[in-house]
């Protein structure tokens, strides 16, 4: 059997170390100028730093170029993309066909790994961008199970999907918490949800809060749980999936970096013996659960059910 990629989005150059430690094999980092619903912003500087930390211990770094590019950010495009083949960067996520168009030109070796977070529901549309290019394809968090099997049994490409964290339900390229606050005349309020990671769409007939988190590229709506399959790993494991995703947007260091670590021991327990890690998946669920913040419930997302639309 293979063993997957664990994949992790981190807040700080100062937590590529520590995860790497916990058994991280790679990272997602980059510059919301970029990149959607990063974890961290990482400025040139860092994002050259990272890299060199992770080639030191033998793993990898992806820089977040997915956002959704209009004819003013062209240049800024190229010109990021020739920084990032510069400073060695294993691969670029990307969702916009221009990053692609773009890469060809100015980086032509750089691998790709096709991201739009939604689109990602089919192997013929996994394989349409490979023969575009792409080397991986990250697939739709709204897909189940068996899809992804099935996906991954007919793709000519990698296979990433997430398996812990918060997920994207909507997004807007508006700024539309600026746009409340100034419509109600609250210019304090306006400065502060600038770095408030506590603002919440309150649906009080479901008893869900979803937390709203604007950046450069607009305003995203998350949902009001977070995704946990650390028990259900095996049939992704024996099909071969190659990168599993833990995101850490609105999560601290230590969360993720223990987060981390009962991953990459769940992937290590069923690649040594899939008894044992039968034995231990409750407990391993159960640590979790123990450091889950109150208001962010474990669920399968879409796992081990329909999509509804």
């Amino acid at each position: 059997m293979k063993k997957p990629e664990l994949l992790v989005t981190p807040t700080s150059i100062n937590d590529i170390e520590p995860l790497i430690d916990n058994g991280a094999d790679a990272f997602v980092i980059g510059e919301q100028k970029f990149g959607l619903r990063l974890a961290g912003e990482f400025n040139r500087q860092e994002v050259k730093k990272a890299i060199e930390i992770a080639h030191q211990r033998g793993k990898k770094v992806y820089v977040a170029v997915n956002a959704i590019f209009h004819n003013d950010k062209i240049e800024d495009v190229t010109e990021y993309l020739r920084f990032l083949v510069d400073v060695n960067a294993d691969a670029i996520y990307y969702g916009d066909p221009a990053v692609l168009m773009i890469a060809r030109e100015v980086a032509p070796n750089m691998k790709l790994h096709w991201n739009t977070e939604t689109t990602g529901t089919n192997w013929y549309t996994c394989n349409y961008w490979g023969r575009k290019g792409s080397k991986r394809a990250v697939l739709a968090r709204e897909i189940s199970m068996d899809a992804i099997i099935e996906t991954k049994e007919h793709a000519e490409v990698e296979i990433e999907i997430q398996v812990h964290g918060i997920t994207t339900m909507f997004q807007s390229k508006r700024t539309l918490l600026e746009h409340y606050f100034q419509y109600q005349g609250k210019e304090v309020e306006l400065e502060a949800s600038k770095t408030d990671k506590n603002l919440f769409l309150h649906d009080k007939e479901r008893e869900n809060k979803y937390p709203i988190f604007q950046d450069e590229n607009g305003t995203h709506i998350l949902s009001p749980n977070d995704i946990c399959i650390i028990d259900e790993l095996q049939d992704l494991i024996d099909a071969g999936v190659d990168s599993f995703k833990i995101d850490g947007l609105l999560k601290d260091p230590a969360y993720i970096m223990a987060v981390t670590a009962l991953y990459h021991q769940a992937i290590t327990l069923y690649l040594k013996d899939p008894n044992q890690y039968e034995d231990e998946k409750d407990h391993l669920l159960a640590e979790i659960e123990k450091i889950q913040p109150p208001n962010r419930p474990l669920d399968t997302g879409f796992f081990f059910k329909e999509t509804v639309y």
